[in-house]
């Protein structure tokens, strides 16, 4: 992992158009070359599949999967609860597309592409409910500032 590349602060749907690099522990969104993702959202659904927890992960622009590892799921997550992802982002073709946490899988399209990635952190943020407001202007203010291309000055 290179910590010197920056989790992104990223919408779901800009998650989505996200490419492949040649290296599998990059991607790349517009022209920034990144590991990991910052994702912010709501948790819509808890679902208990062979005891392997499952969320779905609500931002506003799209719902993503999220499959717990044990770590996670002996905490108290609950439907409604406002949280903070962040973790290791990557790609695994011939899989049923869902986003992971501990190995956090990513849906997208009927591509059957797995996007996934290690969490490294997952934060229960509903006691703060300007954050919800406030996340969208950061990603905003994150792509004015640093991933939007900007123009050569002459």
């Amino acid at each position: 992992m290179d910590y010197t590349l920056a989790a992104l602060k990223l919408l779901c749907q800009q998650l989505k158009t996200a490419k492949e690099t040649s290296s599998q522990s990059a991607m790349v969104y517009g022209h920034i070359l990144f590991q990991r993702a910052w994702l912010q959202g709501v948790l819509v659904s808890l679902v208990e599949e062979n005891e392997q927890g499952r969320l779905l992960l609500d931002d506003g622009t799209g719902v993503i999967h999220l499959s717990l590892s044990t770590d996670f799921r002996q905490r108290n997550w609950a439907t409604g609860m406002y949280v903070m992802v962040i973790g290791a982002y990557f790609v695994r073709n011939g899989e049923p597309p869902m986003i992971k946490v501990k190995s956090l899988s990513l849906s997208l399209s009927p591509r059957k592409l797995m996007f996934s990635f290690q969490v490294h952190k997952m934060v229960d943020l509903s006691a703060f409910p300007d954050r919800e407001a406030m996340w969208y202007l950061e990603v905003i203010e994150a792509h004015q500032l640093f991933y939007a291309e900007k123009e050569d000055e002459e």
